[in-house]
């Protein structure tokens, strides 16, 4: 079993299981406190929002930056939702004194600078595995974070590249039993990013629950068709609040 992190009373691993939800970025403040409310209603132990987005063209939304760091804040303080979010550089580490999970993405997973620097916090990180790393490297790079004094790593599974174009990136959903038998982190998986197409995703939550994964990380967003992001990986909340009921009798069958 993996060891369990606290997260302001939400608990990732050690037998539990927690679902993370929000959009992919931060758009609105009436937008995230739409989302919070009822992702939090459905389930949802911890929220997730982009302030800072990596994206793969520099014409793309980058995200609200510090605006979209606040509009999250509001939101916990009006839900007592813990947030996550993506952090792109270590010269912004003094904006996220208040996020409760401070996210490295794919494209980060080996900035070993960046990785030292989160290491030096207290703060639990959510680590998320490269597009075409392996999971020894995944692994390297968790210890990365631990060699310089943080213990609170919480890897996630997210897709890799393969030859297959038809979704965004290939789940290896093998990835979860493999590394809860190489590490004692806790393994969370994120269909969203890894489908790239919203009728996948439930599927693809449900089947990474019977994996055994510790947590799912799920894209929502109350009006995906025009969302500034990735809005075809995004499910509205009224779809997830059905994932959700799924995902939990899938865990009353597994125990």
């Amino acid at each position: 079993m993996s060891k369990a992190i606290d997260i302001n009373g939400v608990r990732i691993g050690g037998g539990n299981f927690t679902v993370i939800a929000g959009p992919c970025c931060v758009e609105s403040e009436e937008q995230i406190l739409q989302i919070a409310r009822c992702v939090k209603q459905s389930g949802a132990g911890l929220l997730r929002g982009g302030a800072y987005k990596g994206r793969t063209s520099p014409y793309d939304f980058q995200g609200l930056k510090e605006e979209g760091l606040e509009l999250l804040l509001k939101a916990k303080k009006a839900t007592g939702m813990p947030v996550v979010t993506e952090i792109v550089s270590a010269d912004h580490l003094p904006l996220f004194e208040d996020i409760d999970v401070i996210q490295v993405g794919a494209r980060n997973m080996q900035n070993f600078e960046l990785l030292r620097a989160l290491g030096r916090t207290d703060k639990p990180i959510l680590l998320k595995r490269g597009m075409a790393n392996t999971l020894r490297e995944l692994l390297m790079s968790a210890e990365y974070i631990k060699s310089a004094g943080n213990n609170q790593v919480i890897l996630c599974e997210r897709g890799i590249r393969t030859f297959e174009t038809y979704t965004r990136n290939t789940l290896d959903l093998s990835a979860v039993p493999a590394l809860k038998a190489m590490t004692d982190l806790p393994v969370v998986v994120d269909p969203s990013h890894a489908a790239g197409k919203e009728f996948l995703v439930a599927p693809l939550s449900m089947a990474a629950a019977a994996a055994g994964a510790d947590g799912i990380m799920i894209e929502v967003h109350n009006d995906p068709e025009h969302a500034l992001c990735d809005g075809e990986q995004a499910i509205t909340p009224e779809q997830f609040d059905e994932v959700i009921g799924k995902i939990m009798k899938i865990r009353e069958i597994i125990g």
